[in-house]
């Protein structure tokens, strides 16, 4: 009898391979000093991939081999390695230069030991093969990883067939322009620019209470939104911020790894009517405190509090606020504190997107407008969870409800963002797509970083068949949104009707483990059992895809998403008329967008040859 297979490590890692230009004839000609500068420069090398957070498996002697947890990481890696090659390299006698070429790819690897594998690895050399000498050349799985993070050009390289690789590479290429670093070298953590730069970590909760972590955490965001109204400030993006959430991190590595001059960092505490807050601002380049104050106040004063700390952090940095800055960051959401915790327990239940959580976000949205009637964000929230109740469980509160309640959003506040995307989403509902994609696009001129606007932009689109541009929304919200399941796993099906496979598997990666997170803590929470059952089908694990949808049947057998999820992974699993049945059970009812899912699902391609599928879509109208 065989014993267990041993355990082997997979993740999804970003992979740099780096290799020496003309090592072979710089040996030739002076082996001796070519093997001491090789090793110096190694050396130089392997020290910035560590202060990046990666780790080195080796590889021949004129190359490296390293793997990041994070693609922005690895790439600020490799821009510090080239400048820092550049330099000595300057200093270098005549004929001891050395150049490298550098390749990074995102992908899923095996860790066997000391070596790394897999074919992220094997797509991370080809591209190290087409780098200029100085530079290094990224794949389109990475670029869409670093968007907006990282300001140096990149040059569009087109496809590329490599060996032992069946598919074309999409290759973004660096040259090694003198463009400064984004990301000074690790003993110098100074801002990207001369602009004022802060970033907010996630306050800590210290209430005792886990579940009063969404007031902690809305407290952050909300600080991250008042600052970044202001011209004169950079501040990174909650995504990144909150990606050192749990951690204990030292400040100029935060510094470092975000390209910031100051870190803002607290702790809330609640009970009763009664709220502490400490916040600190630390210099990152020497770690010590700017100021740090400590606000023992009544709960209702919590809005005041979150003023005079934007306030303190704009006199602390010397930025010139200007009036209408001024403005828009003194204006308070609600005069109700009590609304507003409702409605930060509302969004959280939201953005869990279940049947039962819409449907408890619903009644936390609407007790904060019976506390407050003019909050408009609890309006726009009503409006949403109405609109997916109608969307994906067809629970009708009436279409002109949902219109009302995202107009009344958009009355009570026209520059809310929330209330834009609010009001684009319930548009899309009645079909009225041109109105939609208009505030969809005002939601997210008004906040790029606004998650529910990307992720409602990119339903719509892929309704209306147009692809590329629900990829490119769907990959911003799950920037946007690291712990998301949703919009990396909708990205899948995305990925794999472009053709983008290896980008499918490496973004479907990281969905899954969040939808395994997801269930962990609330096993009940059908979408992340039906939704990573899809992804466990395209990587090959055909018996663990059934596990999953067995789990998502046995959870919700008569919700029509299980149903309409379900027969998508039985298709590709070949049990066509299963998957049929499921249909015919589903479909019926579907209104305008479901049939345009439909129409557009790659998942049920295996099913369009059927006759009684074909009749199916006929009974539809499609």
């Amino acid at each position: 009898m065989e014993g267990p297979s041993p355990y082997v490590e997979r993740k999804l890692a970003a992979i740099l391979a780096a290799d020496v230009v003309g090592s072979s004839r710089l040996m030739e000609s002076d082996e001796e000093n070519a093997i001491q500068t090789l090793h110096a420069y190694r050396t130089v090398a392997s020290g910035l991939v560590e202060s990046h957070h990666g780790r080195v498996f080796g590889g021949a002697g004129d190359s490296i081999v390293a793997e990041f947890p994070s693609a922005v990481g690895a790439v600020r890696c490799a821009i510090d390695i080239q400048q820092e090659i550049d330099r000595r390299n300057r200093d270098a006698l005549e004929g001891r230069e050395m150049l490298f070429r550098i390749g990074i790819n995102l992908g899923d690897v095996v860790v066997d030991d000391d070596n790394l594998l897999g074919d992220g690895v094997n797509v991370a050399a080809r591209l190290e093969a087409l780098a200029p000498a100085g530079g290094f050349c990224i794949s389109q799985s990475i670029h869409e990883q670093i968007r907006g993070k990282i300001e140096i050009p990149f040059e569009d390289a087109g496809e590329h067939q490599v060996r032992n690789i069946t598919r074309p590479i999409r290759v973004w290429r660096w040259s090694g322009s003198p463009a400064p670093s984004p990301n000074p070298p690790p003993d110098d953590p100074s801002p990207r620019s001369d602009t004022p730069s802060v970033v907010v970590l996630p306050f800590v909760n210290m209430s005792g209470d886990t579940e009063q972590e969404y007031f902690s955490d809305g407290i952050a965001e909300d600080l991250i939104t008042d600052l970044s109204k202001i011209s004169g400030l950079f501040v990174p993006a909650r995504n990144s911020s909150f990606m050192y959430k749990g951690q204990t991190v030292k400040p100029e590595k935060v510094a470092t790894e975000l390209g910031v001059g100051h870190i803002l960092e607290g702790s809330v505490r609640k009970s009763g009517s009664r709220v502490r807050i400490t916040a600190q601002l630390i210099d990152a380049r020497t770690g010590g405190h700017l100021w740090a104050d400590r606000f023992d106040r009544d709960l209702t004063d919590v809005f005041a509090v979150q003023d005079e700390i934007t306030h303190r952090i704009v006199e602390s940095l010397r930025v010139t606020l200007l009036p209408q800055e001024k403005e828009a960051i003194e204006r308070v959401p609600t005069e109700s504190v009590e609304a507003y915790k409702s409605y930060l327990l509302g969004r959280q239940f939201f953005r869990r997107h279940s049947r039962p959580n819409y449907q408890v976000a619903k009644r936390m949205f609407q007790k904060a407008i019976e506390q407050d009637p003019k909050y408009a964000r609890a309006w726009a929230g009503v409006a949403d969870c109405d609109s997916f109740l109608y969307l994906a469980y067809y629970r009708t509160e009436g279409l002109d409800n949902i219109l009302e309640a995202s107009a009344k959003a958009l009355e009570l506040d026209a520059d809310l963002a929330e209330a834009h995307a609010s009001r684009g989403l319930a548009l899309s509902t009645v079909d009225r797509l041109d109105e939609a994609e208009a505030e969809f696009k005002t939601a997210i001129d008004l906040d790029p970083n606004l998650y529910e606007a990307h992720y409602f932009y990119g339903r719509a689109c892929f309704a209306q068949g147009r692809m590329e541009e629900a990829a490119e929304h769907f990959q911003r919200a799950a920037e946007i949104m690291p712990n998301d399941f949703e919009a990396p796993l909708f990205l899948v099906q995305l990925y794999l009707g472009l053709g983008r496979e290896d980008e499918a598997l490496a973004v479907g990666r990281r969905g899954f483990e969040n939808a395994e997170q997801e269930l962990a803590v609330r096993p009940e929470n059908v979408r992340a059992a039906y939704m990573g059952a899809g992804y466990l089908v395209h990587s090959g694990e055909q018996d663990r895809a059934r596990e999953w949808i067995d789990r998502a049947l046995a959870i919700e057998p008569d919700d029509f998403l299980t149903q309409y999820n379900a027969a998508c992974t039985l298709a590709n699993l070949g049990d066509i008329e299963q998957a049929i049945d499921l249909l015919e059970s589903a479909l019926p009812q579907a209104h305008s967008e479901i049939r345009g899912w439909v129409k557009h699902d790659s998942d049920l391609d295996p099913l369009r040859s059927s006759p009684r599928f074909r009749a199916l879509l006929e009974s539809m109208g499609g």
